[in-house]
């Protein structure tokens, strides 16, 4: 029997002011999804969350217990039970240009990168695994239409006949190529929570004061909080780690083995615009 991976994703903001199309997952084996989606619901409960947590929905009131949430998420993922991918692409990289179907297409076009390169997986058998995987991939809502999501299910099913992959005995099945909903599944939560965190980190977004005011609010505050525990446990796997580019490595197998990674990724054929980044702004 082969092993049965599950790669939940999440995407977040397509365009910021620095950083754009931000793109999440979290791979976790079939045998211990149950477990690990009980854990986070417990810990859920404890701390009273009633129903779906949500980066958006952290406040003042409830940043201690996102906190507690963030250190039950990552011990998880230390654990080596549980692998999260964080993607995006920076402002100041300019792709070239892309014809009106690649454009139409680039929400799932992106995603279709993001399970191909992100999760390291023709490098699977690398770590303690020697026989074939299986790989379910659960996508969160995706806004896209039905007939489009059946196109996408079929070029990420035609993974399998991707050397890197037949070679390496993974396998995508056209069925277990589906949508999903994150108010039911705690492993999507955990991937918004962080996803989130990652996005307003690099845009800015709950680190400078809003225009017309003279302070941030509350709630950007408590977001800084919880930020910063994600960014203290990241440090914990990788220190001083720069959460704005590609997590760095040893050797490629590094891409699977890993815990947790970024990428920022660059188009083929993309030139640099610095008058696009931080500095100039």
């Amino acid at each position: 029997m082969p092993d049965r991976l599950i790669i939940f994703c999440d995407e977040s903001v397509e365009k910021g002011p620095f950083y754009s199309h931000f793109y999440g997952g979290a791979l976790v084996r079939a045998d211990d999804r149950e477990r690990i989606e009980r854990e986070i619901q417990a810990k859920k409960d404890e701390l009273n969350f009633h129903g779906e947590v949500k980066w958006s929905k952290i406040t003042s009131n409830y940043a201690e217990k996102y906190v507690e949430l963030v250190d039950l998420i990552f011990d998880i993922i230390e654990s080596g039970r549980m692998k999260v991918r964080i993607m995006f692409t920076q402002n100041l990289n300019v792709p070239p240009d892309f014809d009106d179907e690649q454009i139409d297409n680039q929400y799932f076009l992106l995603y279709y990168q993001f399970i191909k390169n992100a999760f390291g997986l023709r490098y699977w058998r690398q770590g303690d695994n020697h026989e074939t995987a299986e790989v379910s991939v659960y996508i969160d809502d995706p806004p896209q239409t039905g007939v489009k999501f059946g196109r996408f299910a079929d070029y990420i099913a035609s993974l399998s006949q991707y050397p890197a992959f037949s070679q390496g005995g993974v396998s995508f099945p056209r069925s277990e190529v589906a949508k999903v909903i994150s108010h039911e599944h705690n492993i999507l939560q955990a991937v918004d929570i962080i996803l989130g965190a990652m996005q307003s980190r690099l845009n800015e977004a709950h680190t400078t004061v809003e225009k017309g005011q003279r302070r941030r609010s509350k709630r950007a505050r408590a977001k800084e909080l919880v930020y910063k525990r994600i960014k203290d446990r990241i440090w914990k796997l990788r220190p001083h780690f720069n959460v704005g580019i590609s997590t760095g490595m040893d050797n490629r197998s590094d891409r699977w083995l890993h815990p947790y990674r970024h990428w920022c990724m660059v188009a083929y054929g993309s030139t640099v615009d610095r008058s696009r980044g931080k500095k100039k702004k």
